[in-house]
């Protein structure tokens, strides 16, 4: 159909979001700093509050490192 055509190029605000954390993660691993978290943590409290119920004191965020191995860990309890 002649509208799919215009539709296929709308990005879902979820692949939107992979490619931001990409490339926050990708300039973090450059920087060999993680200032970002808190950044991703206020981010991720007003997505998943949208959903689900969440208390957003209780969201966790962590980011260690180990050689060349990095591992983003997120904790969200849901009430």
């Amino acid at each position: 159909m002649f509208l799919d055509f215009f539709r296929r190029n709308k990005k879902s605000s979820a692949q939107k979001a992979k490619e931001r954390l990409q490339i926050i993660l990708a300039h973090e691993r450059v920087s060999n700093k993680a200032p970002f978290l808190e950044d991703l943590r206020k981010d991720l409290i007003k997505v998943v509050a949208k959903y689900v119920d969440i208390d957003p004191k209780e969201i966790e965020v962590s980011l260690q490192r180990d050689n060349s191995i990095e591992v983003l860990e997120i904790n969200i309890p849901i009430k």
